[in-house]
């Protein structure tokens, strides 16, 4: 899939979505997430980081690019559960995405990191 996004990349979106991610789940869903996403994103760090994302280090990108592929990658899973092996798998998935996603989320919140994180 050739999902459009400044933060991440579908094949990092479809490797944590796996393999039983639901066929009805569409490019066009992808994008739409993908923009609700990064859009979440540059509000959280009060900071369109869209807009500069290009500019920051490689390891800051890392940060933006888990956080908007573990975002996207749960409203696909959530969107059909009935292909992985069972809902616990499905829910196992989400809730390792979840915790990945509290992590990144705190540190853009953090304050004492944006200075970091615009001068890397």
């Amino acid at each position: 899939m050739a999902v459009t996004s400044i933060m991440t990349t579908g094949a990092e979106i479809a490797s944590k979505m796996g393999a039983n991610v639901s066929a009805g789940v569409t490019e066009a869903m992808q994008d739409a997430w993908v923009l609700q996403a990064e859009s979440a994103v540059n509000v959280l760090a009060r900071e369109n980081y869209s807009d500069s994302v290009g500019g920051l280090n490689a390891d800051v990108k890392g940060i933006f690019s888990d956080l908007v592929s573990s975002l996207v990658a749960i409203q696909g899973i959530m969107y059909d559960m009935s292909g992985y092996t069972s809902r616990t798998e499905a829910e196992d998935m989400i809730n390792i995405l979840r915790d990945g996603i509290l992590r990144n989320m705190s540190l853009l919140r953090d304050k004492k990191q944006q200075t970091f994180i615009n001068d890397a």
